[in-house]
């Protein structure tokens, strides 16, 4: 036992111990400067002070004073210099943090994307490579950067999110930690200039950092962790008492972008709630074969494609003239127990009428207990 640990640090130091993949810890916030980096430097300096092998592989302060220094006495990696367009910028040492191979490393800014010419595109990647070499790591991201949750975020604050990280993080996470502040709180400390330069505050409270705002954030970073919680318990505890109907969901989407794309994103919150397998199912009609679909929706769905893989799905290709049959097969193939579809252009019932093999699949879903979800 080590002395003096927090009770959450001295839990996360137990979780798994007999595994070789290394232990993740996520702190997760309504927003920049509720305090995630600053929570994470305390809990370095308490695994430094009993004797923990900890390494600081990368934090953003942001100038902020009092996360800055509690960097100081702190064992850091120094970050690899890469010049981009002219410019000298630095990123996380991935080479240097498995050379070493701490027992923990804190690694700051979970969602952000690496300069092109990295050996991974995003950093949470190069998180999943650490991890995969046995190294513990303890990291920090705001709500707006969950992508399943993406369109709530946009619709929120009036902006789109480039840099995302998919919900599996959260799911391969041993522990997920709210840090919460009231909207009060938070302007507060912005008013007091702790998050953002005396000239940015008056910016920040016309746009980001509006009450109402920060209050819906509020919400979906609280249900998000509670929702990790919840999971976890139906996983560990309830599910090896009382085995339920293991989920698996399919959903199936079009060339079109944009319905495709949420669809994606809305299974894939329904199989991080169940914490199940779940597949995308993509039918080639011959209307949509290489050589006359458009170029830029080819661009799409290979981009829709990879989004649903990071998300943790397995893509299905099909080439079949028939959606329904193409679908009744996958169903079949991989066993599952809920469709996912986008709301069709006809009424459901015309659907049915006019398609004699739709009525089927309805029939076959109906007598193997498959349930079928219809998105807006």
């Amino acid at each position: 036992m080590h002395e003096d640990i927090p009770e959450n640090t001295e839990q996360f130091l137990s979780l798994n111990p007999k595994t070789k993949r290394g232990k993740f810890k996520i702190y997760i916030g309504m927003s920049a400067g509720v305090g995630k980096t600053y929570r994470m430097l305390q809990e370095a300096h308490s695994l430094l002070k009993n004797g923990v092998n900890i390494k600081v592989g990368y934090v953003e302060t942001h100038g902020r004073k009092e996360t800055q220094a509690l960097i100081d006495g702190l064992p850091v990696i120094p970050r690899r210099d890469v010049f981009y367009k002219g410019k000298r910028l630095d990123e996380l040492d991935v080479q240097t943090v498995l050379l070493l191979h701490p027992e923990v490393v804190i690694i700051d800014e979970l969602a952000h994307t690496n300069i092109p010419g990295s050996k991974n595109e995003k950093r949470w990647q190069d998180v999943l490579d650490i991890l995969d070499a046995g190294i513990d790591v303890i990291s920090a991201v705001n709500i707006q950067h969950i992508e399943s949750i993406n369109e709530d975020v946009k619709k929120i604050t009036g902006v789109e999110v480039k840099e995302r990280i998919p919900d599996k993080m959260l799911q391969l996470a041993d522990e997920v930690v709210n840090i919460d502040l009231t909207a009060d709180e938070l302007i507060t400390r912005l008013k007091e200039g702790k998050i953002y330069d005396h000239t940015k505050v008056q910016q920040a409270l016309q746009n980001f950092f509006q009450p109402d705002q920060i209050l819906q954030l509020r919400e979906l970073a609280l249900k998000e962790v509670a929702g990790q919680v919840e999971r976890k318990v139906d996983y560990q505890v309830t599910a090896k008492k009382n085995p339920y109907r293991h989920e698996r969901f399919l959903a199936c989407v079009s060339s079109n972008h944009v319905i495709a794309q949420r669809i994606i994103r809305k299974t894939a919150r329904l199989a991080s709630y169940y914490n199940s397998q779940w597949y995308v199912l993509y039918v080639q009609t011959p209307k949509e074969s290489t050589d006359k679909i458009a170029l830029d929706a080819q661009r799409h769905l290979i981009n829709n494609f990879k989004n649903a893989t990071e998300l943790g799905a397995e893509v299905i290709q099909k080439k079949e003239d028939n959606i329904a049959k193409a679908i009744m097969e996958a169903v079949s193939e991989k066993q599952i127990t809920t469709i996912c579809l986008g709301k069709p252009h006809l009424s459901l019932f015309q659907v049915i009428l006019r398609t004699g093999i739709f009525s089927q699949l309805l029939k076959t879903l109906s007598k193997n207990n498959i349930d079928l979800v219809i998105f807006s």
